[in-house]
């Protein structure tokens, strides 16, 4: 009871002060001097500092520093290659609670230079996000021994969250409005995406034809082996690999470099202004498959990736924006044709072999017009028992060609064309007719998760279609619980809590999806209607072993019941998984084990008798 008397007063002090005009209207440095200073006073610490990783990740800087002897933006810098073991700690385990920080092998290399003369005992660290990268920490130092509280360890968590919430928010700023951002950035990297790189190619040729001078060449880049990685280390050392491989492409330096954008999936692409002799590209060329062809290191993994690139020319080989992209493209098959790592020009002929990402997405863009989606569905249950609670809805096309896609192969084509309100409105159909046929059998069907992607949310017309299209199949909106990721309620906040608001005024309930991978912040959950955390799967795999992970499925557990929301836990996929949930008090679970996500039919079958 004290814990929980302990942890509720802490994140009520944060509440209070981050929904505050005064701080809400401050600069950057008051407010992380405010932040701060409440971890001082409510965890009796002397030391608080935030720090943050510069773009070539080799040293931390501290941003800020509350200490008994200065509050200053003045602080040290730590360097990795004296204190490998801390900075690799960072990156793998993120939360790193440290009683004894001198003699840890994790912080022990700071003792000679740092903790030893200025007297810390114990260290305290959280992370802090720019988008889906680790940014930096919230790093706490006790000069006494200290055993860190779970209460504790959440607050710091919360504090932490704000900053990257803060991050976010500054982030946004730059770009006109949110709406703009989630189309013409890339969410994974931060960069331009496909629509943008559109863009900018048709305005360089309209510059190019009203001046009659200059050139330009686009170069596509493919990475090799993801498709290895993700079978054999995981999505998530395959989803690092791409953000890597983004940085390392936005900061080299090659003649007449002039917008690079991630295409989807493992594709990049650059367009190449004036320096387009095919010596300079060759050199170009050669240039971008070196750096990528650097190891990359990741939780332990040294890990070696090659590419494959096409290089277009505008008006020698076309005289379109489409054309350009599907001529770089397809030279870019025909060089994993001949043998991957190796550069490609365009020539004529590569058109008749090339499968385009474009016709891809003009046969999705008829798909969805013409309704032709698959939905499958994945039981939740509820904790301790065999009961099923609802089910989750989860798109799938099944191709004439191809075959049944996930979507992992599509949703990034859906999302660079544009189509990701008419796709989500083409699952809510399929979803609105499988209960209509459930009731024609007399089988009633528990309420249905759909997921809504962030270019739904942030459309104002969003709950007059769902009303619209419940309304045209006879089913009730309070049978369905929309599920929207962190990354969805960024932007504006009136705006999203608006949209939100009157989804539930119609019945529908809400949940928070793969919840601690975002950026959600107390006192935003607070501001927002929803009734549900689902915790992600990423946190899941490695429980009860994980005592990180096990902190951090704890603290959310903890917040949720702060909050009055109930907790999904996704990807449970063993019985030592359910038995630990069960324990810890989770109230629902989701994974494979107790069902891959299955078509309509099959669902019928497996969990419910026809009449």
């Amino acid at each position: 009871m004290q814990d929980t008397d302990t942890f509720v007063n802490f994140h009520k002090a944060l509440i209070t002060l981050s929904h505050s005009a005064t701080f809400i209207s401050r600069e950057r440095n008051k407010k992380l001097e405010a932040l701060t200073d409440l971890c001082a006073e409510l965890l009796h610490v002397d030391r608080v500092s935030i720090w943050q990783f510069p773009e070539q990740r080799d040293r931390i800087e501290a941003e800020w520093l509350h200490t008994p002897e200065q509050v200053t933006g003045n602080a040290p810098i730590l360097h990795k290659a004296g204190n490998p073991a801390c900075f690799s700690a960072l990156e793998s385990e993120r939360i790193l609670s440290v009683p004894d920080a001198q003699a840890d092998p994790r912080t022990r290399g700071f003792t000679p230079d740092y903790l030893g003369p200025k007297g810390i005992h114990s260290m305290l660290d959280a992370p802090i996000f720019d988008g889906a990268r680790l940014s930096g920490v919230v790093c706490l130092e006790s000069t006494a021994y200290r055993q860190w509280t779970l209460p504790e360890i959440s607050f710091v968590v919360a504090i932490a969250d704000t900053v990257s919430l803060m991050n976010t928010h500054e982030a946004w700023l730059d770009s006109k409005q949110a709406l703009e951002y989630a189309t013409r950035y890339d969410s994974m990297t931060g960069l331009l995406n496909i629509k943008s790189l559109r863009d900018r190619i048709s305005y360089l040729i309209d510059k190019l034809e009203s001046r009659g001078l200059g050139s330009l060449a686009l170069v596509w880049v493919d990475v090799d082996r993801l498709k290895s990685i993700n079978d054999g280390l995981g999505s998530q050392v395959g989803d690092s690999v791409i953000e890597e491989i983004g940085q390392r492409l936005k900061k080299i330096n090659v003649p007449g470099k002039d917008l690079l954008a991630r295409i989807g999936g493992d594709e990049y692409a650059l367009i190449i202004r004036n320096q387009t002799h095919p010596d300079t590209l060759d050199k170009t060329a050669a240039k971008i498959r070196h750096e990528i062809g650097k190891p990359i290191r990741l939780n332990g993994h040294s890990i070696t990736v090659g590419a494959s690139l096409g290089i277009c020319y505008l008006a020698d080989d076309c005289d379109s924006t489409e054309d350009l992209l599907r001529g770089a493209e397809a030279a870019m098959y025909n060089a994993k044709n001949e043998g991957r790592g190796r550069t490609c020009f365009f020539d004529s002929r590569f058109h008749i072999s090339a499968r385009s990402r474009f016709e891809l997405e003009n046969e999705l863009r008829t798909a969805i017009k013409e309704q032709k989606l698959e939905v499958f569905y994945q039981p939740i249950t509820k904790a301790g028992g065999a009961s099923m609670e609802s089910v989750e809805a989860l798109v799938r096309w099944q191709h004439p060609q191809r075959g049944l896609l996930s979507p992992i192969e599509f949703l990034d084509i859906a999302r660079g064309g544009g189509l990701m309100y008419d796709l989500g409105e083409c699952v809510l159909r399929r979803v609105c007719e499988h209960r209509q046929q459930a009731r024609a059998q007399r089988i009633n069907l528990p309420v249905v998760s759909v997921n809504l992607a962030p270019e739904q949310v942030l459309v104002a017309e969003l709950p007059g279609l769902i009303r619209t299209v419940c309304a045209e199949y006879d089913i009730p909106v309070n049978t369905l619980h929309f599920e929207v990721t962190e990354d969805a309620i960024q932007g504006d906040v009136s705006a999203v809590t608006s949209i939100l608001e009157e989804l539930v005024a119609d019945g529908a309930q809400l949940s928070i999806d793969d919840f601690g991978t975002g950026y959600s912040s107390l006192s935003r959950l607070k501001g927002l209607p929803f009734s549900r955390i689902k915790i992600d799967r990423s946190f899941i795999g490695n429980i009860p072993d994980d005592e990180e992970d096990c902190a951090i499925i704890l603290s959310i557990l903890a917040l949720a019941k702060g909050l009055g929301l109930s907790v999904v836990a996704e990807g449970v996929e063993t019985e030592a998984h359910e038995k630990w949930l069960c324990e810890q008090g989770c109230d629902y679970l989701q994974g494979y084990l107790y069902s891959r996500p299955l078509p309509f039919d099959q669902l019928l079958d497996h969990f419910f008798v026809r009449a």
